[in-house]
C-alpha cells in the first residue's frame, strides 16, 4: 500500500477517502481537513485568542496541537473532575503536553477542579442533586468552559468533538425528534446573546480513528481508556451502530452529518404538501399513461427491457 499522495509506503489507510497516507502526508491531510472546517465555518481568524477544551484523550490533545502547529493562539482548560485514578492520569497527560509541546508555541494551561469549588467529585455530586453522571458533568464543563472563557476574555471556546461524535449525536436525536437540539446541532454556534462565548468543533471533518492515528504517529501521550462513568452511556451504542454501518459501507458517518449540515443551510422553502408537490413533478407515462416524473416511467422501461432480451 503506497501514500496516495507522495508514492512513498503508506502508514493508514483512509476508506471514505479511497485513499492512503505516509506519516508526513497524513499530518498534512489532517492539518488541511481542520483548516477547512474553521474557514468553511468561519470559526475563528489568526488573531483571534482560542481557548480549547482539553480532557486528556486524544481529540483534545491532537486539537491543541493542530491548532498550534496551524500558527493559531490556542489556550487550553482542563476541569478534573474527581474521578479517581482516572482524573489523576488525564491530568497527568494534558500537563506533560502542555509542558513539552504547548510551552514552546507560548500557549497557557488552565485547570479548574471540581472537588475544590464542590467539595465533592463528580460521582458524589451527581447522587447528591438525583442527576445521571454524564449529565452532571457536562453541565459543570459547559459552565466553567464559558466562565474561563469570558473571565479571560477568549474570542471563541474549541472542542475535540469529532466526526464520529457528531454523526453519533444527530442519530440519537434524530431517533427522538428532538428538534431543540437539532437546530444547535452545528458545527459552529455563535455567542447568541451577553454571556455565551462562541463555541466551535474545528475537527467535525474528521473520525475518531484519523485522530487516534494523528495522536499515536506525533507521539501524543493521551489516555486511552473511556471515562469510568460513560458506562452505558447511549452515545456509545449508537457509536458502535454507525461503526457498523461504516466498515459496510465506507463514508456513510460524512454522508449522514454532512447531508445533515448541507440541508442546515439550505433556504426555506414554502411548505407544501405531498399532493401538491406530485402535481408539480409528475405527468402520464407515454406508454401507460402513469403517474411518472420521466416521459416513460420505471415499470414501462423495464418491461420493454425483459421483452427486448427474451427475444433475443
Amino acid at each position: 500500500m503506497n501514500c496516495t499522495r507522495c508514492k512513498t509506503k503508506a502508514v493508514i489507510d483512509l476508506p471514505r477517502h479511497n485513499a492512503a497516507f505516509c506519516k508526513g502526508c497524513f499530518n498534512v491531510f489532517v492539518h488541511d481537513q481542520t483548516a477547512k472546517a474553521i474557514k468553511s465555518q468561519k470559526m475563528f481568524g489568526k488573531d483571534d485568542r482560542i481557548l480549547v477544551a482539553v480532557s486528556g484523550g486524544k481529540d483534545s490533545l491532537a486539537l491543541w496541537d493542530i491548532l498550534l502547529k496551524l500558527g493559531y493562539k490556542a489556550d487550553a482548560l482542563y476541569v478534573n473532575l474527581g474521578i479517581g485514578t482516572y482524573s489523576e492520569e488525564s491530568h497527568r497527560k494534558v500537563a506533560r503536553f502542555a509542558q513539552t509541546t504547548a510551552a514552546a508555541h507560548g500557549a497557557t494551561l488552565h485547570v479548574h477542579t471540581v472537588q475544590e469549588e464542590a467539595g465533592a467529585g463528580i460521582k458524589e455530586l451527581a447522587q447528591l442533586i438525583h442527576r445521571p453522571a454524564c449529565s452532571t458533568c457536562g453541565t459543570i464543563k459547559r459552565y466553567q468552559f464559558n466562565r474561563v472563557a469570558l473571565e479571560h476574555k477568549y474570542d471563541v471556546m474549541a472542542t475535540g468533538h469529532n466526526l464520529d461524535d457528531e454523526a453519533a449525536r444527530l442519530l440519537g436525536n434524530v431517533l427522538r425528534w428532538q428538534e431543540e437540539y437539532l437546530d444547535k446541532q452545528a458545527p459552529s454556534l455563535p455567542a447568541s446573546l451577553e454571556g455565551f462565548a462562541k463555541k466551535v468543533k474545528p475537527l467535525y471533518r474528521l473520525s475518531e480513528r484519523e485522530l487516534a492515528a494523528y495522536s499515536v504517529l506525533n507521539r501524543i501521550d493521551y489516555i486511552v481508556e473511556e471515562c469510568p462513568m460513560a458506562k452505558g452511556a447511549r452515545t456509545i451504542l449508537y457509536k458502535e451502530v454507525l461503526n457498523r454501518l461504516e466498515t459496510e459501507s465506507p463514508g456513510t458517518k460524512q454522508a449522514f452529518y454532512w447531508g445533515f449540515l448541507e440541508k442546515q443551510h439550505r433556504p426555506e422553502a414554502a411548505p407544501t404538501t405531498m399532493a401538491e408537490r406530485d402535481q408539480a413533478s409528475l405527468h402520464p407515462c407515454a406508454m401507460c399513461q402513469q403517474p411518472t416524473t420521466a416521459e416513460v416511467c420505471s415499470y414501462c422501461k423495464m418491461m420493454a427491457r425483459a421483452k427486448t432480451h427474451s427475444a433475443s
